[in-house]
């Protein structure tokens, strides 16, 4: 009977935690749940031509498809679009799910960390009984779960909808954990089995999770005091296999497919050394201090810097030395600086990732590895506290909650700069004034807002902190193409092109320069020359079907058009080409067929209507014509073209003085349009005959 009260209690508290978990990281979170799209989110939420079952195909087996081949991480995607499309809400709902529920697993991990293991035959003596810490300090599992939960660190990770990435391979990466545990106890198959599915599916969602079964080997030393190689290294073998397979991979995937090369990445191994244990300190920092936490740190000049940087590598192993001196009696402080170390390993600089070109550290590159470092803590600190007095313990657990609170009131402040990329970028230049990624982010927003003079300001400052950046002078090139300074806009796309020769947009956005230009033989070249480089660039060929029209070569121009509607059916810039082709070309109900996917596809879009409105009139359906113009002018009611097609349509069918009424108002929007002049001369001398009649 005490048993089962024992077990209702403890389901008990388990639930009112794991809802005070939830709720924590909701309120930390709330301010970020109505935020947008940033940076790259757009990379990340599945594009048009990969949400059918095929394109779900392709994510697995493309290593094109996607920005990263993490397969598991875009089916993720995939499905959470099918659920509720582009609306930004859902992803930050699930990366806040995902968060709290690593929180609760945590929990689950550290209180399981505290069970023997038993012995097993072959076993060395004293295993089962190692340590006398066997009972689990009171509150160390769900301390480590709130710590986790609140940590302004992870902030960049949780509120920003790209690193899905982290919290889905974290959550992988616990259920990995726990049921290895389980399998190390029991000994038997299938949690076994269950755990390397589990890290399956973490590497596949983020491949920094090969640190996984190191962190096993280093949690089973600290639990069992010693390892034995039958017992506890031969089952983990084949995960090392697996994720060195895993790393090497990915460490070729930012080389050669994220361009993660070049001079940017030349430092010598020493430099590299120096490099590591600097990030080494400065994520404790950070971690014991998160104050100025930003979104683009500033980049160290290593060949420069790294020559002060001795310090730093003392620091680091005059720590490991120090706690490897008292590992006899107190093993977890070493163990969870082991985790720590080991979790940051892929991120410290020895393998080249794409996001050094920006800085070497980011909040969200130690999401993983303050996992280790937070259950060593909490099991330190209730550790501490269990050993005081009613009064000490009660003043620790008060301090603890204060310092909790002080955490969660700074997740919140730093989950409101994630609300929006203007603000993001903003706050992160007044940290960083010298973030040149900021500088040409903030650029590209202020072009989506016509705001053409500063977006060109950013461009150019970005540009003197970084000149070796091809994509912030094709986005220079794209702003003074805007303000008609054509040539200038040639000679900063030709740069870019100089400096990655295989980068299609600029190519492309070459060729609309040279058609801009006149000089249409050039631009032929950069089109084919980026549909070369990426046959499946929609936008080159959309643009090379333009220019192909423009020189007449209408049969080309089709088969540009149609080929990219058998890469995107739903691509509607391409069906309104290819209807106006058609119509033109005497093809009506073909021309029909492409309007009414383009309606369907954009029903409020006042040009599809009216198109299809026209290819109606041509077809003499004029009663069908008359619906679509009048629904176009309703959508858009300064449409010109919607009122001379609705004063055509009413001529046809001897409604005069009502078509006369349409032509009037499209001249009351654009008095010098010489057409309708034209047509409202024409109905008015048609109402002249008929009253002469």
């Amino acid at each position: 009977m005490q048993t089962r009260t024992a077990e209702a209690n403890e389901r008990l508290r388990a639930l009112g935690m794991g809802s005070l978990v939830f709720g924590l990281v909701l309120s930390c979170y709330w301010p970020a749940l109505s935020g947008g799209l940033l940076w790259d989110d757009d990379f990340h939420i599945t594009r048009p031509e990969l949400r059918s079952l095929a394109g779900l195909a392709r994510i697995w087996t493309d290593l094109h498809a996607t920005k990263q081949y993490y397969p598991v991480l875009h089916s993720a995607f995939w499905i959470e679009h099918r659920l509720w499309g582009d609306a930004t809400l859902g992803y930050h709902l699930v990366n806040v799910v995902l968060h709290a529920a690593s929180c609760c697993l945590l929990a689950l991990v550290v209180r399981r960390l505290w069970i023997p293991a038993r012995s097993a035959p072959g076993d060395l003596p004293g295993r089962a009984g190692a340590a006398a810490f066997r009972a689990m300090p009171a509150g160390a599992d769900w301390l480590a779960a709130l710590i986790l939960a609140v940590h302004p660190v992870c902030v960049e990770s949780v509120a920003w909808i790209s690193e899905q990435k982290n919290t889905l391979s974290l959550l992988f990466y616990l259920l990995a954990a726990l049921a290895y545990l389980d399998f190390d106890e029991s000994r038997r198959p299938g949690p076994y089995w269950r755990a390397s599915a589990f890290f399956a599916l973490a590497l596949l969602s983020k491949s920094v999770t090969a640190t996984l079964p190191a962190a096993v080997l280093v949690v089973l030393w600290w639990r069992n005091g010693r390892l034995s190689l039958r017992r506890d290294a031969v089952p983990l073998a084949p995960w090392f296999l697996v994720a060195l397979a895993a790393g090497l991979f990915t460490a070729w995937v930012e080389r050669s497919l994220i361009g993660a090369e070049g001079p940017a990445f030349e430092i010598s191994a020493a430099q590299r050394v120096l490099l590591a244990s600097h990030v080494i300190w400065f994520y404790l920092g950070k971690l014991a201090w998160p104050y100025g936490l930003i979104f683009n740190y500033p980049r160290w000049n290593v060949p420069a810097e790294a020559s002060g940087w001795y310090g730093y590598l003392g620091g680091v192993l005059a720590v490991t030395a120090a706690l490897w001196l008292v590992r006899g009696r107190f093993r977890g402080p070493l163990a969870g600086w082991m985790l720590f170390v080991g979790s940051l390993f892929p991120i410290l600089g020895f393998l080249d990732v794409y996001p050094f070109v920006f800085s070497y550290v980011a909040d969200h590159f130690q999401y993983l590895a303050i996992v280790g470092f937070v259950a060593a803590t909490a099991g330190g600190a209730a550790k501490c506290l269990a050993k005081g007095s009613v009064r000490v313990r009660a003043c620790g657990w008060l301090l603890v909650a204060v310092l909790l609170s002080a955490l969660a009131y700074q997740s919140n402040r730093q989950s409101h700069l994630y609300r929006d990329s203007e603000s993001l970028y903003r706050e992160t230049l007044k940290r960083n004034p010298d973030a040149w990624m900021a500088h040409d982010n903030l650029g590209q927003l202020l072009m989506d807002k016509e705001q053409v003079d500063a977006a060109i300001v950013h461009y150019r400052k970005a540009l003197e902190i970084y000149p070796a950046f091809p994509g912030i002078h094709d986005n220079l090139g794209v702003a003074l193409m805007k303000k008609g300074r054509v040539d200038e806009a040639i000679a900063q796309f030709q740069k870019a092109a100089d400096l990655d020769p295989y980068d299609a947009m600029v190519h492309d956005n070459l060729g609309i320069a040279f058609r801009r230009k006149g000089m249409i033989d050039d631009s032929f070249a950069q089109f084919k020359l980026a549909l070369s480089i990426n046959p499946d660039d929609v936008s080159a060929r959309y643009n090379f079907g333009q220019t192909l029209l423009k020189a007449g070569r209408t049969d080309d121009a089709v088969a540009q058009f149609k080929g990219i509607l058998e890469r995107e059916p739903e691509n509607f810039e391409a069906l309104m080409m290819l209807g106006s082709f058609l119509l033109r070309s005497g093809k009506v109900d073909e021309a029909i067929v492409q309007f009414k996917k383009a309606s369907g596809i954009k029903p409020e879009n006042a040009d599809a209507e009216n198109d299809l409105g026209a290819a109606y009139l041509a077809k003499g359906e004029v009663k069908e014509a008359l619906v679509c113009f009048q629904r176009a002018l309703e959508i858009n009611p300064n449409s010109v073209d919607a009122y001379d097609n609705l004063g055509n349509a009413l001529l046809r069918v001897g409604r005069v003085d009502e078509a006369i009424a349409q032509f009037r108002r499209a001249l009351a929007i654009d008095p010098n349009d010489a057409e309708t002049q034209q047509a409202l001369g024409a109905a008015i001398y048609k109402k002249g005959l008929s009253q002469t009649r």
